[in-house]
């Protein structure tokens, strides 16, 4: 099955890049090239040290190139509920971290003049499949007003959603306007250009297969090369298994895989009353539908693709949901298909930290990382310079491998029925 993404389809060049062969050395060597790699390798390099990116695959080969382009605040989990478990400080520290993860991203793209990440920041329509859902977003509504003072988030009704998105299928929303979308593979491209230009040493198709203390040196063996580094930065998120050497890190993680599709080009009669603001909308089902307009296609992504493939089944079952939300595109072709792992974690929350005194890491974004992770590369720039970094929850000291890791197939399948039936039941 020969499958190609949108994105893929029409990104800027890449930076020329080779695999690495022969010794090198460096403050920081990071292992991944995505957007928390390529982000970490800017901030370090603004601070004068020198950082070198090891590559298992191509630039942005992970969810960084492949993911919907939604650039968001929120967390897979509601600060109403955090509140309840962590108390108001967590909570709010929770609501500011994702924030000020969109203005990081859109800091990065206005420093480094990245246009062809073509950011629009139209907002974030979290769309309610029934009315229990609803409630819970009239509840995140109203602890945001109470608790910040402000309207970062609002309640739209079932006919504002429907004039916004086009479907008639939801019962009103919760409109985020500081959201929007961006051409992620651009974006990936675009920061690693810059990086290029400026010298930073960034290698592909050499896979980090082990990484070793040497007295006080960071040694990271690839099968051509050799990286000695005073510090390591491991940034693979959900392709934490491509060698040994993440295997740690893998274990801490339940990749997930999602699909996206995308349309034909539709007729500019149709698009005229599909998301005509702009926005980017996302359900409120636990087995996640989105979309958004981008030029003249829709594109449409949802959770539920079991395996290591693409998947027919997959792609025919988003397909058919798209045509649920969207009637009108039910005659319309699917021009691109492709999907990729998404980091999910037992907490539903990112996390950073240390895996000992030299050894650093950023993963598990759960499917919200476009913002999140330009942000946690902001902060290991931070932490590997000997700063004190305050994460609260998403601090990695009570991130752990998961138990029974090597079961979590059939338990994703399991877990995943499970709430496919709620979602089917209402509940």
């Amino acid at each position: 099955m020969t499958v190609q993404s949108l994105w893929a389809a029409t990104a800027q060049p890449s930076p020329a890049l080779q695999s690495l062969e022969g010794e090198r050395q460096c403050d920081v060597v990071i292992i991944g090239a995505g957007y928390t790699g390529l982000t970490a390798a800017h901030h370090i390099a603004l601070s004068g040290r020198e950082p070198l990116i090891v590559e298992a695959n191509t630039l942005a080969f992970g969810a960084s190139g492949r993911n919907g382009g939604v650039v968001s605040p929120k967390f897979r989990v509601g600060f109403p509920g955090l509140m309840a478990r962590f108390g108001r400080d967590t909570a709010l520290q929770m609501y500011h971290a994702g924030h000020a993860a969109v203005d990081s991203l859109v800091d990065m793209i206005e420093t480094l003049g990245l246009d062809q990440a073509r950011l629009h920041m139209g907002g974030h329509i979290a769309a309610a499949h029934n009315v229990h859902a609803l409630g819970g977003l009239q509840a995140t509504a109203n602890w945001i007003k109470r608790e910040t003072g402000g309207a970062s988030s609002v309640m739209i009704s079932a006919d504002q959603v429907r004039e916004m998105t086009g479907s008639t299928i939801f019962c009103g929303g919760l409109l985020t306007p500081k959201a929007g979308g961006i051409h992620p593979l651009n974006y990936a491209r675009g920061i690693a250009q810059s990086l290029h230009d400026r010298g930073v040493k960034m290698y592909i198709n050499s896979p980090a297969e082990q990484v070793r203390r040497e007295g006080e040196r960071i040694i990271v063996q690839t099968p051509q090369g050799r990286v000695s580094a005073r510090q390591v930065i491991y940034a693979t998120n959900g392709y934490s298994d491509q060698t040994r050497a993440t295997d740690t890190l893998h274990r801490r993680l339940i990749p997930f895989r999602s699909a996206i599709i995308a349309t034909e080009p539709l007729p500019a009669h149709v698009l005229a009353g599909i998301m005509p603001g702009g926005q980017v909308c996302g359900d409120t089902k636990r087995m996640l539908r989105w979309f958004r307009v981008v030029g003249d296609r829709l594109i449409f992504g949802g959770r539920g693709a079991f395996g290591k493939n693409d998947s027919h089944n997959a792609f025919r079952t988003l397909q058919r949901s798209m045509g649920d939300v969207f009637p009108v595109l039910r005659d319309y072709k699917i021009d691109f298909r492709w999907s990729g792992l998404v980091a999910m974690t037992l907490d539903y929350l990112p996390h950073a930290g240390q895996l000992d005194d030299r050894s650093f890491y950023a993963i598990g974004y759960n499917g919200g990382g476009v913002a999140m992770s330009t942000w946690m590369g902001r902060q290991l720039g931070a932490m590997t310079a000997g700063k004190k970094v305050d994460l609260g929850l998403m601090s990695g000291e009570k991130f752990k491998p998961i138990p029974l890791h090597a079961f979590r197939a059939p338990g994703v399948r399991l877990a995943a029925g499970w709430q496919q039936f709620l979602d089917v039941i209402g509940r």
